[in-house]
């Protein structure tokens, strides 16, 4: 399998998601954003709520609404989490360890973390075709076994 870059790799989780979102919660965000972080991907969705959630979840009308909105947002991610999460680890080619979630009545916003069984980091390619890779060493006010990610030079056709 040919390695892909981080970007390239966040850009894939996105379309995921929001095929995820649209396919499975009955509408997409209007933005996402994919963020992979060491052994985390973070995804943040702007503008999920329908408009009858955000009427819903009006805190000028009732604080039960807005609850009502985040309980059944979470129900359904809970329903369709093993399909979420073996998507991601398709495309990841690692094992999805837990997932989190949360939505904003206010803003209309859900984040979603996946904590992955492993670093994400060391799948990925650099723009030129270089690989990171994990060392492990001690520098100067570093504690012993501590791991520093680098770009090595070998490449990938």
């Amino acid at each position: 399998m040919k390695k892909k870059t981080k970007g390239q790799l966040e850009a894939e989780i996105c379309e995921t998601v929001i095929k995820f979102e649209k396919e499975f919660m009955g509408r997409g965000p209007l933005e996402t954003k994919a963020y992979i972080i060491d052994g985390m991907v973070l995804v943040r969705l702007k503008n999920v709520l329908t408009q009858a959630e955000l009427k819903l979840a009006d805190v000028r009308e009732s604080k039960d609404g807005r609850e009502l909105v985040k309980r059944i947002r979470i129900t359904l991610l809970e329903q369709g989490r093993p399909l979420l999460e073996a998507a991601v680890e398709n495309i990841l080619g690692i094992k999805v360890k837990s997932l989190h979630t949360d939505i904003s009545t206010v803003t209309g916003e859900r984040v979603i973390l996946f904590t992955m069984d492993s670093s994400v980091l060391s799948l990925l390619a650099l723009e030129d075709g270089r690989v990171f890779e994990y060392r492990s060493f001690s520098g100067p006010g570093e504690a012993p076994g501590f791991f520093r990610c680098i770009a090595i030079g070998e490449r990938f056709p």
